[in-house]
């Protein structure tokens, strides 16, 4: 079985965890069409790819500020 890392490892400059959540799903998603479109297996789930891509920082989050109105 492999390690999970918690979300607190995961965010690491003040990210938030939707952030964290919408992120690995996006990138989820992305592994899973590009698998489909070049029709190779995957051996593991898209999701965990993702973290793992996250924890070896092939991705990073990027959070965009609300604009406050007057």
């Amino acid at each position: 079985m492999m390690n999970r890392p918690s979300s607190a490892e995961l965010l690491k400059n003040g990210e938030s965890y939707y952030s964290l959540v919408i992120g690995v799903a996006k990138r989820a998603r992305t592994i899973a069409e590009e698998a489909e479109a070049n029709g190779t297996e995957l051996l593991e789930k898209p999701v965990q790819i993702a973290v793992d891509e996250l924890v070896h920082d092939k991705y990073h989050l990027v959070e965009h500020k609300a604009v406050e109105e007057d």
